[in-house]
């Protein structure tokens, strides 16, 4: 019988660093070949796209085994079957060219669903969830809030028609860490020294059974310690006890949407962050993420905000063969796309200027 695919569960909050870590991992992987599911929310794979640009991973040849593979129908621990399974099936196809498989939940997927599925026939014999990794983020369990924007968190709830469960974020953080191999602590330096304690703490206490925590630094851990614990997690689910082993399905609203633009603007980053934050202020915005063109600069820049807070940084270089565009996602409550599209647009907006069209 083949060796079995190793697969690690990477789950945490949204904002918590998911994706960051899976970028660490992608460009330090030792020769490892690597193939990422990443179960994104929105119109744009935002997370998606950012993950290739590690460049590790080419996104021009589909048998490349280094692929991103975005489920972006809703939230995986309830699509398993419909989503999940395939996606799956098709990685198995190819386990002679991939050497381990990582696996980014949404900030609201439950683990035990999702491991789940490896107990199934069609994957069993052929993968194997390695560990089930739990990015925390020190700062917001440190004030109470468990992920950095609570209303982020509930806005991706209610905007996926297919999730099957309504959580307090206490016990989904509970429930993420009563299935987790390894915890994470990470934005650690946004804390006191007081405060990071009492967040080990706390995590130590919803731990059901000893499990290592390590601290990280913007996902910057050694790769070694995340891959091969060969926990086989899906022959202990019994030990993992969850809020959920018995629950009912549950409804729940539907009123949070999102919209994405694409700008042939370019932008200065300070001031368009300002009109980013001015938006903010005066619609229910609770996530910004994308990718913008700014003027005289080769390389692209990233943007992301959770609430009023905001980061940025250049990921790579714009490549030869794609358009200089600057690309948004808006998730929040009522977002108005149209006073979004002219708080941005080119002749209202200082800071832009609008790219020669090919």
């Amino acid at each position: 019988m083949a060796k079995k695919i190793p697969v690690t569960v990477i789950t945490g909050f949204l904002g918590s660093g998911k994706t960051t870590l899976i970028r660490h991992l992608l460009t330090h992987n030792q020769g490892r070949r690597i193939a990422v599911i990443v179960n994104e929310f929105g119109e744009l794979g935002i997370d998606g796209e950012l993950l290739r640009s590690c460049q590790v991973c080419p996104d021009d040849k589909v048998e490349s085994p280094n692929n991103i593979v975005e489920l972006t129908n809703g939230c995986l621990c309830c699509t398993v079957q419909e989503e999940f399974l395939p996606t799956m099936q098709a990685l198995i196809a190819r386990r002679d060219d991939i050497d381990c498989i990582l696996i980014e939940t949404s900030g609201l997927a439950l683990p035990k669903p999702l491991i789940t599925a490896f107990r199934w026939p069609e994957i069993r014999t052929a993968a194997t969830v390695d560990a089930v990794i739990t990015v925390v983020d020190c700062d917001a369990v440190a004030h109470g809030r468990f992920a950095s924007d609570p209303a982020a968190v509930d806005a991706l709830r209610q905007e996926d028609e297919n999730l099957e469960h309504e959580t307090p974020l206490q016990e989904l953080f509970e429930d993420q860490l009563a299935c987790a191999d390894l915890v994470i602590l990470n934005k650690a330096d946004l804390v006191t020294a007081e405060q990071y304690q009492q967040t080990i703490d706390l995590v130590k206490q919803e731990l059901p059974r000893a499990v290592k925590i390590v601290t990280s630094d913007r996902g910057i851990v050694d790769v070694e310690t995340i891959l091969g614990l060969n926990a086989a997690v899906e022959d202990h689910l019994e030990q993992r006890l969850s809020h959920h082993d018995t629950e009912e399905e549950h409804d729940h609203d539907d009123e949070i949407d999102s919209t994405h633009l694409v700008l042939d603007y370019e932008f200065n980053p300070e001031q368009l962050r300002q009109k980013l934050e001015l938006l903010v202020k005066e619609q229910e915005i609770y996530r910004i993420k994308g990718f913008v063109a700014v003027p005289n600069k080769p390389m692209r820049l990233v943007i992301q905000g959770v609430g009023n807070r905001f980061e940025q940084f250049y990921d790579r270089l714009w490549r030869t063969d794609e358009r200089r565009q600057t690309k948004l996602v808006f998730i929040g409550h009522s977002i108005d796309p149209v006073a979004i599209s002219t708080a941005l647009a080119v002749d209202g907006a200082s800071g832009a200027r609008e790219l020669d069209r090919v």
